[in-house]
């Protein structure tokens, strides 16, 4: 394994800026003092960078002249993905997933970028049967489930294979994130904000791996300053129930938490006739199947390598929670309808 250099960066480059994950990991290196320059797509809502002291270059991962974007900085987080459950957005998750990972790293390497962090997720891992996955662990392509899933596994053999031809790149892989900037929502933030609004009369019996996002945009800067060449991380807390994390909500708001679960049939019917009847007469469909096969599953997984080589922090979940509630009141989301239509470039 090659270790990092022993040195300090000042300048970084980061895609994804805009998204959930993006705008805490931006706030965090302004705050460590680093010159910040961020990759936004003509398209993009800058809310979540707004009034902070950043440069911006309008532009795609897939532009030919995104290297001339990179120079003069030493170090890049690639955090931005395509975030798609749905069946018909397959091509673009493949050419923004995969096509723009290997193009922004092979700029990289052309800019002079001295090292990579890859921002990949668990779901490139997949979920063991057995025992919360860490990892050492790696599911057979066929086996994960939706396209995004399969996307963020061919994008992260990207990241492998420029690290293995010499490239310095680290991988992290998010669990499930949950705090402020959530902006479009994720789903995770949508439960959050269908349990504030009184919209969850009844839950799926399924389990997610939590962790603050502040916890992660640190485990990307540990990555920079301590992580592996090649290697990956899985930036993660606690494993929970969906039951005992809206428990958890309860605990902090004061409202009910949903006492019955709904039979996995009930919404694993409903999302294949939305998708596979009702999506090609032109309706547009409210269930991705994908997404209810994968809360079937308990996606549990073991952070204890990044937190003993990394130094990942583990803050409690129940403040991540108050925060991400807190942060949803404070932004006017509990009586307002998010967006759900918008396309969203982060994790």
């Amino acid at each position: 394994m090659v270790h990092p250099p022993p040195r300090t960066y000042s300048h970084a480059f980061v895609t994804g800026g805009t998204g959930f994950v993006g705008a805490n990991l931006v706030r965090l290196l302004l705050e460590q003092g680093y010159a910040v320059r961020a990759l936004v797509r003509p398209s993009s809502r800058l809310d979540n960078l707004r009034g902070l002291a950043i440069e911006t270059v309008v532009g795609d991962l897939s532009d030919p002249g995104i290297v001339e974007h990179l120079k003069g900085c030493q170090v890049l987080f690639h955090v931005a993905a395509h975030y798609s459950l749905w069946r018909s957005d397959r091509e673009a998750l493949y050419r923004s997933n995969i096509l723009g990972t290997r193009n922004i790293l092979a700029a990289a390497r052309q800019a002079g970028i001295e090292r990579t962090v890859y921002t990949s997720s668990v779901a490139a891992i997949g979920v063991s049967e057995d025992n919360p996955a860490d990892e050492t662990y790696q599911s057979p392509l066929e086996k994960l489930i939706g396209s995004y899933k399969k996307s963020k596994f061919l994008a992260e053999q990207e990241a492998q294979q420029a690290a293995q031809a010499g490239q310095d790149v680290v991988i992290v892989n998010p669990s499930t994130p949950i705090g402020p900037w959530d902006r479009k929502p994720t789903p995770t933030g949508d439960i959050i904000l269908r349990f504030l609004r009184r919209q969850m009369p009844f839950y799926l019996e399924t389990g997610l791996n939590l962790i603050d996002v502040r916890d992660v945009a640190h485990g990307h800067l540990l990555a920079l300053k301590r992580g592996q060449t090649g290697d990956r991380y899985i930036l993660g807390n606690e494993n929970l129930t969906l039951k005992a994390m809206l428990e958890q909500l309860a605990d902090l708001t004061g409202l009910p938490a949903p006492k019955y679960t709904v039979p996995a049939w009930i919404p694993l019917s409903a999302a294949w006739v939305d998708e596979h009847l009702l999506a090609p007469l032109g309706k547009v469909p409210s269930i991705p199947l994908a997404g209810v096969q994968m809360a079937q599953q308990q996606m549990y997984y073991d952070a204890s390598k990044a937190v003993r080589d990394l130094g990942l922090p583990q803050t409690p979940i129940q403040i991540a929670l108050k925060d991400a509630v807190d942060w949803y009141r404070t932004h006017g989301y509990i009586d307002a309808k998010s967006n759900p239509t918008e396309s969203e470039f982060e994790l």
